[in-house]
């Protein structure tokens, strides 16, 4: 596993109104769907890197205004396959 260290102004942690722990998970989870909505990361993948259940994380989606079925071919394939 990868380890990464980012420093975030104080002024963003207190504009989000969030202390450290949860500043992480909210900058995991943007991450997380952002690279869904480009279609870098399997919505499975996603959930990973958020460290949330994949389902959690499609019900998330759509606070974010990210398109829940913006499935390709092949991931829809896959989800098939994995049902």
């Amino acid at each position: 596993m990868y380890q990464l260290t980012l420093n975030i102004p104080e002024e963003t942690a207190l504009a989000l109104k969030l202390d450290p722990d949860k500043l992480r998970n909210e900058v995991l989870l943007a991450a997380a769907m952002k690279l869904y909505e480009l279609g870098k990361l399997s919505s499975g993948a996603a959930a990973n890197l958020a460290g949330i259940p994949r389902v959690l994380f499609l019900s998330k989606l759509a606070d974010y205004g990210v398109n829940t079925f913006n499935l390709t071919e092949a991931e829809l394939s896959e989800d098939l396959a994995n049902a």
